[in-house]
Protein backbone atom coordinates (compact mmCIF):
# COMPACT_ATOMS: atom_id res chain seq x y z
CA UNK A 1 0.00 0.00 0.00
CA UNK A 2 2.75 2.26 0.90
CA UNK A 3 4.55 1.54 -2.64
CA UNK A 4 1.70 2.11 -3.96
CA UNK A 5 1.27 5.92 -2.67
CA UNK A 6 5.00 6.64 -3.22
CA UNK A 7 4.63 5.62 -6.67
CA UNK A 8 1.84 7.88 -7.29
CA UNK A 9 3.63 10.76 -5.71
CA UNK A 10 6.06 10.55 -8.26
CA UNK A 11 3.76 10.07 -11.14
CA UNK A 12 2.35 13.92 -10.15
CA UNK A 13 5.47 14.93 -9.59
CA UNK A 14 6.78 13.94 -13.25
CA UNK A 15 3.34 15.10 -14.42
CA UNK A 16 3.82 18.50 -13.43
CA UNK A 17 8.13 19.05 -14.20
CA UNK A 18 6.69 17.86 -17.98
CA UNK A 19 3.76 20.20 -18.06
CA UNK A 20 5.92 22.95 -16.72
CA UNK A 21 8.86 22.25 -19.05
CA UNK A 22 6.59 22.29 -22.00
CA UNK A 23 4.33 25.69 -20.81
CA UNK A 24 8.19 27.33 -20.57
CA UNK A 25 9.29 26.40 -23.93
CA UNK A 26 6.14 27.19 -25.72
CA UNK A 27 6.08 30.66 -24.10
CA UNK A 28 10.41 31.60 -24.38
CA UNK A 29 9.46 30.26 -28.32
CA UNK A 30 6.42 32.43 -28.43
CA UNK A 31 8.16 35.60 -27.20
CA UNK A 32 11.08 34.84 -29.63
CA UNK A 33 9.11 34.58 -32.62
CA UNK A 34 7.72 37.65 -31.86
CA UNK A 35 10.95 39.40 -30.86
CA UNK A 36 12.60 38.30 -34.60
CA UNK A 37 9.05 39.52 -36.26
CA UNK A 38 8.88 42.86 -34.55
CA UNK A 39 12.86 43.79 -34.63
CA UNK A 40 12.47 46.88 -32.32
CA UNK A 41 15.70 48.29 -33.27
CA UNK A 42 15.15 48.49 -36.54
CA UNK A 43 11.91 50.03 -36.26
CA UNK A 44 12.18 54.21 -36.87
CA UNK A 45 9.20 56.59 -36.84
CA UNK A 46 8.53 59.26 -39.44
CA UNK A 47 8.02 62.42 -39.25
CA UNK A 48 4.52 63.84 -40.13
CA UNK A 49 6.42 65.74 -43.37
CA UNK A 50 8.17 62.57 -44.27
CA UNK A 51 4.65 60.54 -44.49
CA UNK A 52 3.17 63.11 -46.68
CA UNK A 53 6.39 63.31 -49.13
CA UNK A 54 5.31 59.40 -49.37
CA UNK A 55 1.53 59.71 -49.84
CA UNK A 56 2.40 62.90 -52.14
CA UNK A 57 1.11 62.45 -55.91
CA UNK A 58 4.61 63.47 -58.28
CA UNK A 59 3.86 66.24 -60.48
CA UNK A 60 5.50 65.92 -64.00
CA UNK A 61 8.08 68.49 -64.49
CA UNK A 62 6.50 72.06 -66.21
CA UNK A 63 8.16 73.20 -69.22
CA UNK A 64 8.89 77.01 -69.79
CA UNK A 65 7.35 78.80 -72.67
CA UNK A 66 9.40 79.49 -75.84
CA UNK A 67 9.61 81.80 -77.92
CA UNK A 68 11.49 81.74 -81.46
CA UNK A 69 11.53 84.53 -84.14
CA UNK A 70 12.03 84.18 -87.55
CA UNK A 71 13.21 86.50 -89.84
CA UNK A 72 14.46 89.24 -91.65
CA UNK A 73 11.89 89.04 -94.07
CA UNK A 74 11.43 92.04 -96.34
CA UNK A 75 9.39 92.81 -99.57
CA UNK A 76 7.86 89.70 -101.35
CA UNK A 77 9.52 87.69 -99.04
CA UNK A 78 7.09 88.42 -95.93
CA UNK A 79 4.08 87.50 -97.88
CA UNK A 80 5.61 84.09 -98.77
CA UNK A 81 6.73 83.51 -95.25
CA UNK A 82 2.91 84.37 -94.03
CA UNK A 83 1.60 81.58 -96.28
CA UNK A 84 4.39 79.34 -95.51
CA UNK A 85 3.07 79.56 -91.78
CA UNK A 86 -0.55 79.26 -92.64
CA UNK A 87 -0.90 75.66 -92.12
CA UNK A 88 0.66 75.49 -88.85
CA UNK A 89 -2.79 76.89 -87.32
CA UNK A 90 -0.51 78.84 -85.01
CA UNK A 91 -3.32 81.46 -83.98
CA UNK A 92 -2.75 84.21 -81.59
CA UNK A 93 0.97 82.52 -80.83
CA UNK A 94 1.82 84.51 -83.63
CA UNK A 95 2.98 88.21 -83.81
CA UNK A 96 4.80 89.96 -86.26
CA UNK A 97 7.82 92.69 -85.15
CA UNK A 98 8.99 95.52 -87.47
CA UNK A 99 12.10 97.25 -87.68
CA UNK A 100 12.83 100.10 -90.06
CA UNK A 101 16.27 100.67 -90.59
CA UNK A 102 17.03 104.16 -91.22
CA UNK A 103 21.05 103.68 -91.47
CA UNK A 104 23.24 105.80 -94.12
CA UNK A 105 25.82 103.09 -95.03
CA UNK A 106 25.33 99.33 -95.92
CA UNK A 107 28.02 96.73 -96.11
CA UNK A 108 26.77 94.56 -99.33
CA UNK A 109 27.17 92.31 -101.73
CA UNK A 110 26.08 93.68 -105.70
CA UNK A 111 23.19 92.14 -107.28
CA UNK A 112 23.88 88.47 -108.68
CA UNK A 113 21.92 87.27 -111.75
CA UNK A 114 19.46 85.49 -110.04
CA UNK A 115 17.71 84.29 -107.57
CA UNK A 116 19.09 81.21 -107.47
CA UNK A 117 22.96 82.18 -108.02
CA UNK A 118 22.15 84.58 -104.63
CA UNK A 119 20.83 81.80 -102.78
CA UNK A 120 23.88 79.79 -103.48
CA UNK A 121 25.88 82.89 -102.22
CA UNK A 122 23.92 82.78 -98.85
CA UNK A 123 24.63 79.19 -98.73
CA UNK A 124 28.13 80.30 -99.29
CA UNK A 125 28.00 82.59 -96.49
CA UNK A 126 26.58 80.52 -93.97
CA UNK A 127 30.01 78.02 -94.50
CA UNK A 128 31.92 81.09 -93.75
CA UNK A 129 30.43 81.72 -90.39
CA UNK A 130 28.77 85.03 -91.44
CA UNK A 131 25.25 84.97 -89.97
CA UNK A 132 23.95 88.99 -90.49
CA UNK A 133 22.83 88.75 -93.80
CA UNK A 134 19.37 88.59 -96.69
CA UNK A 135 18.98 88.84 -100.24
CA UNK A 136 17.12 91.45 -101.51
CA UNK A 137 14.22 90.23 -102.96
CA UNK A 138 12.19 93.02 -104.10
CA UNK A 139 14.39 96.60 -104.70
CA UNK A 140 14.41 97.27 -108.60
CA UNK A 141 18.28 98.51 -107.99
CA UNK A 142 19.55 96.07 -105.82
CA UNK A 143 17.48 93.06 -106.53
CA UNK A 144 19.46 89.98 -105.73
CA UNK A 145 21.96 91.99 -103.90
CA UNK A 146 23.06 90.27 -100.65
CA UNK A 147 23.06 93.13 -97.40
CA UNK A 148 25.25 92.20 -94.58
CA UNK A 149 24.15 94.66 -92.34
CA UNK A 150 23.22 98.39 -92.37
CA UNK A 151 24.66 101.53 -90.36
CA UNK A 152 24.30 104.75 -89.05
CA UNK A 153 28.31 105.74 -89.43
CA UNK A 154 30.51 104.72 -92.58
CA UNK A 155 33.26 103.87 -89.39
CA UNK A 156 30.61 100.79 -88.05
CA UNK A 157 30.31 99.95 -92.26
CA UNK A 158 33.96 99.81 -92.72
CA UNK A 159 34.40 97.53 -88.77
CA UNK A 160 31.72 95.13 -90.32
CA UNK A 161 33.50 95.23 -93.94
CA UNK A 162 37.08 94.23 -92.48
CA UNK A 163 35.25 91.41 -90.42
CA UNK A 164 33.01 89.72 -93.16
CA UNK A 165 36.72 89.87 -95.47
CA UNK A 166 39.28 88.60 -92.74
CA UNK A 167 36.38 85.33 -92.97
CA UNK A 168 36.86 84.81 -96.42
CA UNK A 169 34.34 87.28 -98.27
CA UNK A 170 36.27 89.18 -100.75
CA UNK A 171 32.93 90.89 -102.97
CA UNK A 172 31.44 92.72 -100.37
CA UNK A 173 31.80 96.28 -100.40
CA UNK A 174 30.66 99.76 -98.75
CA UNK A 175 27.41 101.39 -100.31
CA UNK A 176 25.09 105.06 -99.49
CA UNK A 177 21.53 104.59 -98.73
CA UNK A 178 19.21 106.80 -99.48
CA UNK A 179 15.99 104.84 -98.33
CA UNK A 180 14.94 103.47 -95.30
CA UNK A 181 14.39 99.60 -95.47
CA UNK A 182 11.62 97.73 -93.31
CA UNK A 183 12.69 94.76 -92.06
CA UNK A 184 9.39 92.09 -90.66
CA UNK A 185 10.32 89.22 -88.23
CA UNK A 186 7.57 86.48 -86.76
CA UNK A 187 7.45 85.67 -83.68
CA UNK A 188 6.18 81.99 -82.24
CA UNK A 189 5.00 82.29 -78.51
CA UNK A 190 5.01 79.05 -76.51
CA UNK A 191 6.13 76.97 -79.51
CA UNK A 192 6.80 73.31 -78.44
CA UNK A 193 9.52 71.12 -80.31
CA UNK A 194 7.27 70.23 -83.34
CA UNK A 195 6.96 74.23 -84.41
CA UNK A 196 10.51 74.90 -83.58
CA UNK A 197 11.33 71.66 -86.36
CA UNK A 198 9.04 73.15 -88.84
CA UNK A 199 10.38 76.29 -88.69
CA UNK A 200 14.24 75.15 -88.92
CA UNK A 201 12.66 73.50 -92.32
CA UNK A 202 11.23 76.47 -93.44
CA UNK A 203 13.94 78.66 -93.45
CA UNK A 204 15.68 76.74 -96.02
CA UNK A 205 13.77 78.45 -98.46
CA UNK A 206 14.20 81.63 -97.44
CA UNK A 207 17.99 82.45 -98.00
CA UNK A 208 19.41 84.69 -95.12
CA UNK A 209 16.11 83.88 -92.46
CA UNK A 210 17.08 82.48 -89.59
CA UNK A 211 15.36 81.15 -85.82
CA UNK A 212 16.40 82.16 -82.90
CA UNK A 213 15.20 83.00 -79.54
CA UNK A 214 12.80 85.83 -78.78
CA UNK A 215 14.70 88.55 -77.02
CA UNK A 216 13.97 88.57 -72.99
CA UNK A 217 12.01 91.42 -72.83
CA UNK A 218 9.75 90.08 -76.17
CA UNK A 219 8.57 86.61 -74.38
CA UNK A 220 5.66 86.04 -73.09
CA UNK A 221 5.06 84.59 -69.56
Amino acid sequence: MRTLFYMLVLANVAFFAFAYSGAGADTRGDAQIIGQQLNPQKIRLLMPEQVSALTRKTEPPKLSAVCLEWGAFVGGDTTRAVQALEPLGLGAKLTQRRQEDVAGFRVQIAPLASRQAATQKAVELKRLDVEEYFVVPDDPKWRNAISLGVFKTEEAAKARLEAVRAKGVKSAAIGRRDTQLSKTYFQVHDAGPAVAAKLNELKHGFAGTEVRDCAPGEKKS
